[in-house]
């Protein structure tokens, strides 16, 4: 009844969509389950300045976390080289080491991801 009347009074309407409603009837939609308080209470208390806090501390995880390794995967992939160069017959003993060590550098880039998603979509803070 009140969507209807901002509808014939031209009063701009933000709605909580369910799957038995009419989502033409608003201007902006949000799906959510109308049933279920939990739905409800997620999206009238999502405070705009902590999901913004959320969103830069996402970035920032990930790219700090990509610095650091990107930099070491660097700097041990030039001194491997380095270390083939001087001692080819080292060759195999230097890869394998370079591997692993690479394969723990990723691993903490993909650590600065988990903290992102998890800011993102599990959001600790609200």
């Amino acid at each position: 009844m009140a969507l209807r009347e901002c509808v014939i009074l031209g009063i701009p309407t933000i709605c909580l969509i369910d799957t038995n409603c009419d989502p033409d009837l608003a201007d902006i939609s949000i799906p959510a389950n109308d049933d279920a308080i939990a739905s409800i209470r997620l999206e009238l208390t999502m405070n705009p300045l902590i999901s913004a806090a959320s969103v830069i501390a996402a970035g920032l995880a990930v790219g700090l976390a990509s610095i650091g390794p990107g930099v070491g995967q660097g700097t041990a992939a030039g001194q491997a080289v380095e270390g083939i160069a001087r001692q080819p017959e080292a060759e195999g003993k230097i890869r394998g080491t370079l591997l692993l060590s690479l394969a723990f550098m990723e691993a903490l880039t993909i650590y600065g991801l988990v903290v992102a998603l998890a800011l993102l979509f599990a959001n600790p803070f609200v």
